[in-house]
């Protein structure tokens, strides 16, 4: 059995773990409410302009643009969103699961996957497989996610799309669902496919105006940067609801264990009593005979 002097240590050792935890948590309840805000307040706008695209390209040619027209190249590039830092539960985890998941299946479907990794874990994660990004970017997660960076990744991702080294995007984050929940969405970014199901029968025929090319031109880079932006919000808001949780449950573990050592310390710290006692009645007995 422990001494009293190692369970005193042990108990210290996790209450100095307690406090890191409970301010762990803190950290991340105050970031999750900022980053919670913001993806509030961009979701309309980037479900809006997924309509918008919809709308305008339901009745056009889609080999009018370069990011409407579908190639049957084998060519896939995947983007894959993870964070900088761990102790967030799965929440990285389950977005690389996600990732391998997908690329395996295009690889066994004959395409050639290259790959985009946005924070540090996913880049990690493609070095330890011996793959090698394309473009890689970090310093995104804790609060730090802006619309300047989605459009620094989206004019690269364009970029190599309009070039022909691409022939499809495919984009892979963690999507916020509620503070306990998050779900790994995989979503085409690129060409862009509308959702025919909310494309009504008397929907309007648009007049274009200067021209077809102009707009499109305009827009659809444009709405890349959206949804890069909003899926770059997304991923902040879930990893942080996570890691809140996740420090929740340590801050909670600590205080179970804490609980225990000190009843295994009293434990024996009684015993000790009780053979001191039984030591000093022994002597007692012994001088009395």
């Amino acid at each position: 059995m422990a001494s009293l002097q190692d369970i005193k240590r042990r108990i210290s050792s996790v209450k100095n773990t307690l406090q890191i935890t409970k301010a762990m948590k803190m950290v991340a309840a105050a970031k999750f409410r900022r980053a919670q805000l913001k993806m509030a307040e961009a979701r309309p706008y980037s479900v809006k302009m997924a309509d918008v695209i919809t709308a305008i390209t339901a009745g056009i040619d889609r080999e009018s643009h370069p990011l409407l027209a579908k190639r049957d190249g084998k060519s896939v590039e995947v983007i894959l969103i993870t964070g900088d830092r761990g102790l967030c539960s799965s929440f990285n985890t389950n977005a690389l699961k996600a990732a391998d998941k997908l690329i395996k299946q295009l690889k066994s479907d004959g395409h050639d996957v290259s790959v985009c990794a946005v924070g540090r874990k996913s880049k990690a994660y493609f070095k330890r497989e011996g793959i090698e990004p394309l473009g890689a970017w970090e310093g995104l997660s804790g609060g730090k996610v802006d619309y300047a960076s989605a459009t620094a990744i989206a004019r690269e991702v364009i970029k190599t799309y309009e070039d022909g080294a691409m022939d499809e995007v495919y984009l892979v984050y963690n999507e916020f669902r509620s503070v306990l929940a998050q779900e790994v969405i995989t979503k085409k970014l690129l060409p862009f496919e509308e959702n025919t199901g909310d494309i009504a029968e008397d929907a309007p025929v648009f007049l274009f105006e200067p021209s077809i090319d102009s707009i499109l031109g305009r827009i659809l880079p444009k709405y890349i940067e959206v949804q890069l932006y909003q899926a770059l919000l997304e991923s902040q808001a879930a990893e942080e609801a996570a890691r809140m949780n996740a420090m929740e449950n340590a801050t909670q573990a600590a205080n179970d264990m804490i609980e225990t050592l000190t009843l295994d310390y009293n434990k024996v710290r009684q015993a000790s009593i009780t053979a001191e006692l039984m030591d000093i009645i022994g002597g007692a007995e012994a001088v009395k005979q």
